[in-house]
């Protein structure tokens, strides 16, 4: 029953793929930042209400839940996909261009979104064979720190959930190729900020001053010594400064600087060790030079673990679709944070990379680039695993549930 299932949505899948690409590229011509993502909601919302799924929306974000009831009192099996873009500047020249100045889906969560919609598309063709129940989580606001997948979590997201799925495309794995992690697949992503507060003064008199400049600089040249002298380097980590503001005229002593940065460890005793340890070194510093600093942390999501059974249906189902050679243990974690890792704390499940990268088409470029782009012969394939690992957890429920 499983396989004719699983060939019956493959041949779905295939139909498909014209449709999907065009809404891949309606989403990535009306690119929508973090939390403004009303179009893709209400794109997403209209194609799956045609088809059958029961659609929750929310007052408080653009998330949206898509549910395929096939009964009442069965779990779900769910799969997530992110919607919105990032603050950058289009540089392609396709037809499919972001239509809006300075916003583009940089990342390929238009990908994710069309895949998703793909799959669901597929299910709802099947509804009547399937033995579980399944759900397809339409997330906002994964690019910025605090996550739209706390506001899901909060509204239900993963009430009655067995398993969850999601996917990346990545422009590292040539199109075709999948990559997979066992454990921890990607960083904790926290960030912070600093104010050195000092006094003023003519830059002639930098005796009667207390230069917050200087100070920041010692700060910033303090911290990067905690990675490579405080933290065991069989645990990678990272702090990065990404903004410095202060001053106002070249002969004026800087009395206010501030600072911001993101941290980014794959151990959580590490992680937690951290801020104490910045803390530490900035009031050390401040101090020493007759400063005032304020310094505040804030945890954002964790690192992103996978479950290892979910991970095993992973590697079959790929294997399956795109041959073992083209299946790839990426063996070591990157330092890259996904709120998907928030989904994985509370249910099991698997996050996967899709390969989008051909040279031919142009879609080799890193993510969060203005000429990023995505081979869209790829979403087929990203379809295709992620309905069959769903299947595949509905059969094995199914058997737990009789076996009861």
């Amino acid at each position: 029953m499983k396989e004719e299932i699983k060939k019956e949505l493959f041949k779905t899948i295939d139909s498909l793929k014209d449709k999907v690409i065009r809404v891949r590229r309606d989403i990535h011509r009306h690119p929508e930042l973090s939390g403004e993502e009303e179009h893709t909601k209400y794109l997403v919302k209209g194609i799956l209400e045609i088809e059958g799924y029961e659609i929750k929306e929310f007052k408080n974000h653009n998330g949206l839940i898509a549910d395929l009831i096939v009964d009442e009192k069965k779990p779900f099996v769910a799969i997530r996909a992110d919607m919105d873009a990032l603050p950058i500047e289009e540089q392609n020249d396709k037809p499919y261009k972001s239509e809006v100045p300075g916003v583009m889906h940089a990342c390929g969560h238009d990908a994710h979104t069309a895949i998703a919609v793909g799959a669901a598309i597929a299910f709802a063709g099947v509804k009547d064979k399937l033995p579980m129940n399944v759900r397809f989580i339409f997330q906002h606001a994964e690019e910025v720190n605090e996550g739209g997948s706390e506001d899901l979590i909060k509204d239900g997201a993963l009430e009655n959930v067995k398993a969850i799925f999601g996917l990346h495309v990545y422009p590292y794995l040539n199109t075709g190729e999948i990559g997979y992690k066992y454990g921890v697949m990607m960083a904790s992503a926290d960030t912070f900020e600093i104010e050195i507060f000092g006094k003023s003064a003519h830059g002639a008199r930098p005796h009667e001053g207390v230069d917050a400049i200087l100070v920041s600089s010692m700060c910033v040249n303090s911290l990067n010594h905690i990675i490579s002298r405080r933290i065991d380097p069989l645990h990678p980590a990272v702090i990065s400064l990404g903004t410095i503001e202060g001053g106002t005229a070249p002969n004026i002593i800087c009395d206010h600087v501030k600072l911001t940065g993101t941290v980014r460890t794959v151990n959580e005793q590490v992680r937690n060790k951290i801020p104490d340890m910045m803390e530490e070194s900035i009031k050390g510093t401040a101090h020493s030079m007759g400063a005032k600093y304020s310094f505040r942390y804030n945890f954002g999501n964790p690192e992103l673990i996978n479950d290892d059974k979910m991970v095993d249906i992973i590697v079959k189902v790929a294997k399956e679709v795109v041959g073992e050679k083209n299946v790839i243990d990426l063996k070591e974690p990157v330092m890259g944070g996904e709120d998907f890792s928030r989904y994985l704390q509370i249910v099991p499940g698997a996050f996967f990379r899709l390969g989008i990268c051909n040279p031919k088409k142009g879609t080799c470029v890193s993510q969060h680039h203005p000429k990023f782009d995505v081979d869209e012969d790829a979403l087929p394939v990203g379809m295709k695993i992620l309905s069959a690992a769903a299947l595949e957890v509905m059969f094995e429920q199914d058997k737990t549930d009789t076996a009861k």
